[in-house]
């Protein structure tokens, strides 16, 4: 079976996306590139800013602030609640680790997700 690898493209779009979402002052208090058994990868994003909104338009107000940022398409990404098991579990493992930044992770369920492999840009 082909497995999916995180390559440099993947962790660069995802640190331009987190740019992005800190110049409009969208607070994301979980941000990684995760590869699954399910996929080939995408932007894992939490953010209490846009929770409140329904799911449709949370996708659409990352869509605006990401518009025009990408030459082709922006990266693929996945928006979930605060609440939800894979978030409150990384932040209890994660949460009060003074730097995550670059922090690899595979091979392991949390939250009822299984990753292949991830690579940490925040969890606060």
């Amino acid at each position: 079976m082909d497995q999916t690898t995180l390559v440099n493209f993947d962790v660069e779009a995802g640190l331009k996306t987190l740019a992005a979402l800190d110049e409009a002052h969208i607070k994301t208090i979980v941000a990684l590139w995760m590869v699954s058994p399910d996929d080939d990868g995408r932007l894992v994003i939490s953010s209490p800013d846009i929770e409140q909104f329904q799911l449709l338009k949370a996708y659409q107000q990352v869509a605006k602030v990401l518009h025009g940022r990408f030459p082709y398409m922006t990266p693929p990404i996945l928006i979930l609640p605060t609440s939800s098991p894979f978030v409150r579990e990384l932040r209890r493992m994660f949460g009060k680790t003074k730097d995550v930044s670059g922090m690899r992770l595979g091979g392991q369920t949390i939250g009822g997700r299984f990753i292949s492999d991830a690579y940490v840009y925040r969890i606060k």
